[in-house]
């Protein structure tokens, strides 16, 4: 009988000993099984975190990276026209306003230093390079903007050709497009982006005219104190361009007509 009850006891022994290593087994397995989950989460978040924004100087005399978000604050960098910036943090509500351009001062990194930009010189479209064709910039900027559109016309007689071209670029503020169109279609510098509040109509003149030339100007249409349309005519002997920036259909067109007679 003792030798029975040692073999039952020793039975009841080995069976606890083996439950008990399958259910640390089990709780190992949960735990790696768990573990593996929270990396396959972090790896999610990881990927969604990679995205990164960056932005466009549009400033011809290049911007200034400051210290601090204020435009007293020391500045630590000149990013020349063009650069691409790193951004960190954007300011969305504008909180200043630089010449009639209103904005804010985004967080950006530049050349491996963090600061701040005024945003009102910052633009999601990268600006024309010096002596590009707006057609030869319209391409490049449907390679990475597919709702960008640009399209060229020709009409008019062999003697009295009108060469006609439209940019349409959504997202756009107005005075991204003033700058753009003086890039492409070589508005005077020394033209400035207009107030967008002000009467109904007004026209600036270009200052001194060359001796051949008759017109130089540029024209502001608002409504309801708001811009509607900005217009530079040039005119001289035998020859005619319009530019014209306005809104339709949720895009800034910028056209530009040129009639030779």
């Amino acid at each position: 009988m003792n030798t029975v009850k040692k073999l039952k006891i020793a039975l009841v022994s080995i069976t606890l000993i083996l439950s008990c290593k399958n259910e640390e087994n089990s709780s190992t397995k949960n735990i790696i099984n768990s573990e593996d989950d929270i990396a396959i989460i972090d790896l999610k978040t990881d990927d969604e975190n990679t995205e990164i924004d960056y932005l466009y100087v549009t400033s011809t005399s290049g911007l200034s990276l400051r210290e601090y978000a204020n435009l007293q604050s020391e500045k630590l960098a000149i990013m020349p026209y063009g650069t691409k910036v790193k951004i960190i943090s954007s300011e969305l509500n504008p909180t200043m306003k630089v010449g009639e351009i209103s904005g804010g001062m985004d967080h950006i990194e530049f050349n491996h230093k963090k600061g701040f930009a005024f945003n009102g010189y910052l633009s999601q479209y990268f600006p024309p390079e010096k002596g590009i064709s707006a057609k030869k910039y319209g391409e490049e900027l449907l390679l990475l903007f597919p709702t960008v559109n640009y399209s060229e016309t020709i009409s008019g007689t062999a003697s009295n050709p009108i060469n006609t071209e439209i940019l349409a670029l959504p997202e756009m503020q107005w005075h991204e497009a003033f700058y753009m169109a003086q890039q492409l279609f070589n508005i005077p510098k020394k033209f400035v982006f207009p107030s967008l509040k002000g009467t109904d109509k007004e026209i600036v003149l270009g200052g001194e005219l060359k001796k051949e030339s008759r017109v130089s100007e540029l024209q502001i249409t608002r409504k309801n104190e708001l811009l509607s349309k900005i217009k530079y005519k040039y005119k001289n002997k035998g020859f005619t361009k319009i530019v014209s920036i306005y809104k339709e259909g949720g895009k800034i067109i910028i056209e530009n007509v040129e009639e030779i007679k």
